[in-house]
């Protein structure tokens, strides 16, 4: 189990010394500002963005997400969804032969919705969501669609890029819908409980199909008084199905109302949680992710990462130490 930093486009200077002075070993680049070359990434441009992370001697282990209008209408069964299905071929293809091993995406036409903040500890400031506020808000895309709709877009979409997976070597992985409540803006939320993950990862079942593993939002869906976050951790790390882990806490299981909170002040047993990783076996890294804004800190928010990231080092160094 290894510690990594992510949630940043730029792999600049700046950046990859940060990671490298706190001593991660992967690095994961969201959204990666890159050069569009008509719905797709190049080879070239992806090789280039490696090799810069591993002169910091660390490992561009994943790219997570690539800019929604890629393959919103392969979302939303829109006209150009064969284009975007080529163009998404290609693009996975490339990440693939770059050699960057894992690539990680939504299933979030409308993307991550919150609402007002809230402020915690000392008066950090975390971001929440209400899900009565946000039943207030305007369809995102014009009408209202099905879950079976999105089911449906979703299987023909698997059963396509599974197999170019396999091909080329790559692992693809969908995060949970944060929140995960049953709709957002007119569009189904997928992926809002475990039973939805077992489903989507029975479409086609594959070693190369697997989760972008959010810890945070997947503690929103389960009984915090109840073993079933541990339970469904402990199953997918022994199928293999966890790519990477979003290592962070929330205030409540509650979807539909709750706020971030520090790595350690949530209502997950976040011991327990990397202990149950451990013990079944995973072999992968862990990242902060939605760290609460603090006092002068940057909006990127070196100080609240820094801080979860040596948390998840100690607790990684923790459980390991105990066997």
């Amino acid at each position: 189990m290894r510690a990594g930093f992510g949630q940043f486009k730029q792999a600049t200077p700046e950046y990859l010394l940060f990671a490298q002075q706190y001593g991660v070993t992967d690095i994961l680049l969201n959204t990666p500002e890159l050069p569009n070359y008509s719905g797709t990434w190049s080879q070239h441009d992806l090789v280039n963005l490696r090799r810069n992370v591993e002169s910091y001697g660390m490992k561009l282990s994943a790219l997570e997400n690539v800019p929604t209008q890629f393959y919103d209408h392969i979302m939303l069964n829109g006209p150009k969804r064969d284009e975007q299905v080529d163009n998404m071929i290609t693009t996975v293809r490339n990440i693939a032969r770059a050699g960057i091993p894992i690539f990680g995406y939504n299933w979030m036409p409308s993307h991550v919705w919150r609402t007002p903040p809230k402020l915690i500890r000392g008066g950090a400031v975390a971001t929440a969501f209400n899900y009565k506020i946000a039943n207030e808000q305007a369809l995102t895309h014009g009408r209202v669609y099905t879950d079976e709709e999105m089911w449906e877009n979703l299987e023909y979409w698997i059963k396509i890029i599974t197999p170019i997976a396999e091909e080329e070597g790559i692992r693809l992985g969908i995060h949970p819908c944060d929140p995960p409540v049953d709709q957002l803006g007119g569009i189904p939320q997928l992926f809002r409980s475990y039973e939805n993950y077992r489903r989507y990862l029975d479409i086609y079942p594959s070693d190369n199909c697997a989760i972008e593993f959010c810890q945070g939002t997947i503690s929103e869906m389960f009984d915090s008084e109840g073993d079933a976050l541990y339970e469904f951790i402990a199953e997918m790390v022994q199928k293999k199905k966890v790519l990477y882990v979003h290592f962070r806490n929330v205030s409540a299981p509650n979807p539909e109302d709750f706020h971030e909170e520090f790595i350690n002040t949530g209502h997950v047993d976040m011991y327990r949680a990397m202990k149950t990783y451990y013990d079944n076996g995973y072999d992968s890294f862990f990242i902060d992710d939605h760290v609460p804004q603090t006092h002068q800190d940057t909006q990127w928010g070196h100080r609240g990462r820094a801080f979860a990231n040596g948390y998840i080092q100690a607790m990684i160094e923790a459980v390991t130490k105990q066997g």
